[in-house]
């Protein structure tokens, strides 16, 4: 065969190809399923081209529905990053459930991304973005390329990503079976929640960002932008009393860095408030001497700007344990 014929043979099977492929897309076919490893997942939501990474664990091969965690990153952060400081893969490839880490809204392609958590932050709340629909649309979209268990779906977050998770919470507690906020609060609990949504919360007093007795916190890095943090117990408060609980909370743990480590002089207590409403939950890990930092990860990420990290207690694990315990009920 001549080198034209073969260029000419080549050239009709890419446009073969590319006429297949835009049929397949007319004729609704789902799209190809997602294999064990990380992916990228892309919707369109509200006029928006919006995106996440997925890291599905080696137990998707069985076919059977797994459980999904919403893993939000802070705000200036970015799916990427947030993958890389709360290292939640690994767990996630022992205990068997997919990880979404989902890119904010911002204006700079994939950097310095925020939520609209209501109160906070940044050009996602300036520009009134549906980040709660965008979410929720987004575990639809995985829904259609791996089997995932509707009954189990969970949301966490950093900072402004632990602000949207109360948001998701409050706004779809018939999707979100439970969260695990780690240092950001500030969402308004409902007050008249069809369903009492398991939180479990996780921050420092010392935090030198998201301030634990609330007040406005420093600027954000490079920036002249300032928060003000509500009082973490208040916010706490306010879902205890939506969720029916008991009014004062009982320690279950109390843990004490042992010395010589880099975790001396630190604590956490894992405070409980019990007999909710429709078998959920209210647990605060309180922490000492920690910053505004996800307890096990990279202990030293910008720590100049975010105080100590700590090894104390590990996020992931401690809020895979309340997950597991708290799926959505079955309907009535």
């Amino acid at each position: 065969m001549s080198a034209s014929n073969r260029h000419r043979r080549i050239a009709l099977i890419v446009i073969a190809l590319a006429a297949c492929a835009g049929a397949c897309r007319r004729s609704g076919r789902a799209p190809a399923a997602l294999s064990p490893g990380d992916e990228r997942l892309e919707i369109d939501h509200a006029g928006l081209k919006r995106s996440s990474l997925v890291h599905v664990p080696p137990q998707a091969r069985a076919g059977k529905p797994l459980p999904v965690v919403l893993d939000l990153h802070g705000g200036g952060g970015n799916a990427e990053s947030q993958k890389k400081y709360s290292a939640m893969d690994g767990l996630a490839d022992k205990e068997g459930f997919v990880v979404l880490y989902p890119n904010g809204y911002g204006k700079l392609g994939e950097r310095l991304l925020t939520w609209n958590a209501g109160s906070c932050c940044g050009p996602a709340m300036k520009d009134n973005v549906d980040d709660v629909g965008f979410l929720l649309g987004l575990v639809d979209a995985l829904s259609r390329r791996l089997p995932i268990d509707p009954a189990r779906v969970y949301a966490t977050g950093l900072s402004n990503g632990a602000m949207m998770a109360y948001r998701l919470a409050a706004e779809a507690p018939d999707r979100i079976a439970a969260i695990a906020p780690v240092a950001g609060a500030g969402y308004a609990a409902p007050s008249h929640s069809k369903r009492a949504v398991p939180v479990m919360h996780i921050h420092s007093v010392d935090d030198p960002r998201a301030l634990y007795l609330g007040g406005e916190g420093p600027p954000f890095p490079m920036t002249n932008s300032r928060v003000t943090h509500e009082p973490v117990e208040a916010v706490l408060a306010r879902w205890v009393a939506a969720n029916g609980c008991a009014p004062t909370p009982v320690e279950t743990r109390s843990i004490v860095g042992a010395p010589g480590t880099l975790d001396a002089g630190q604590t956490a207590r894992r405070l409980e408030w019990s007999r909710c409403r429709d078998g959920a939950e209210v647990v605060h890990w309180k922490l000492t001497g920690a910053g505004h930092v996800w307890p096990g990860g990279d202990r030293h990420f910008l720590e100049k700007t975010l105080g100590p990290g700590t090894a104390i207690i590990d996020a992931n694990v401690e809020m895979w344990l309340f997950f597991r315990g708290h799926p959505l009920p079955a309907p009535r």
